[in-house]
């Protein structure tokens, strides 16, 4: 199983150990491309703070995000799963995972970045601010800058079992699964149902949304499931408690498209 996440928009600051290995990087693959984004990340803000704010879409509390980017390449370097903070990451909450749960985290979680395209969770990179939406003057839209590596590297670290995407849509738009990969592929949608004058209405609450998605990824890891495709996914979660409502795809080649539905937002 394969779990693709967004990255956190904020996060914890950089490690006090040894700076980056971009060779040590999951997905050698896409290390020309990293090496472009970075480039031209760190002069960019190193040379006009104000241009940089502004391609980077900072508030000015945000300030001192742009002098972090520039020392990108001398910062400490910690692992992607402690630099990733906010909603998602707490409800899953890898620290607290046992060992044999931390392994699986280890080989199955990706996490989606504007900066490195996608890294594992046990990769040391340091702190940074450059979301997926971000336009750089050199590279363009980072969005459609990942799509051409995204895609010669992810089928084969798809390899032939379930794709879990629980991307944002900024963030699927850098690799969007297609043929065989797509049709054992499922996305979440995370809906809040409530019932007003006895109709049941429902509707996206993202902090909930998020919290949802970090905790169905806890309790496939500290169970040690392995749905091999999605109608197994949805068993699953089923078993783990889940309200899911899924159909498979009209067509073959396509991903299968998952509603959790919650009534209690905590």
């Amino acid at each position: 199983m394969l779990v693709l996440l967004p990255p956190s928009e904020g996060k914890a600051p950089s490690g006090r150990g040894a700076p980056l290995k971009p060779g040590s990087l999951s997905l050698p693959g896409l290390a020309g491309a990293r090496a472009a984004v970075l480039d031209e990340l760190v002069e960019l803000c190193s040379a006009d703070e104000e241009k940089a704010r502004a391609v980077l879409g900072l508030s000015e509390g945000l300030r001192g995000e742009v002098a972090k980017n520039a020392a990108l390449r001398t910062a400490g370097a910690r692992p992607a799963g402690e630099i990733y903070t906010g909603v998602l990451y707490d409800a899953l909450d890898l620290a607290s995972l046992d060992a044999a749960a931390k392994r699986r985290a280890a080989r199955s979680l990706l996490v989606f970045s504007g900066l490195w395209g996608a890294v594992g969770v046990n990769d040391r990179i340091p702190s940074y601010r450059c979301s997926m939406g971000v336009k750089l003057p050199g590279l363009g839209a980072l969005g459609a800058y990942w799509r051409e590596p995204m895609a010669a590297v992810m089928p084969e670290a798809a390899g032939d079992g379930l794709v879990l995407d629980l991307r944002s849509s900024a963030y699927a738009a850098a690799w969007k699964p297609k043929g065989e990969v797509a049709g054992r592929t499922a996305t979440v949608r995370v809906l809040h149902a409530q019932t007003v004058d006895g109709v049941e209405k429902r509707s996206v609450v993202s902090h909930f949304n998020k919290a949802t998605k970090g905790r169905i990824v806890r309790s496939l890891l500290t169970t040690g499931a392995r749905p091999e495709g999605p109608a197994e996914l949805v068993q699953a979660l089923r078993d783990l408690g889940h309200v899911v409502e899924a159909e498979p795809p009209a067509k073959a080649g396509k991903p299968w498209a998952l509603d959790v539905v919650v009534r209690e937002i905590h």
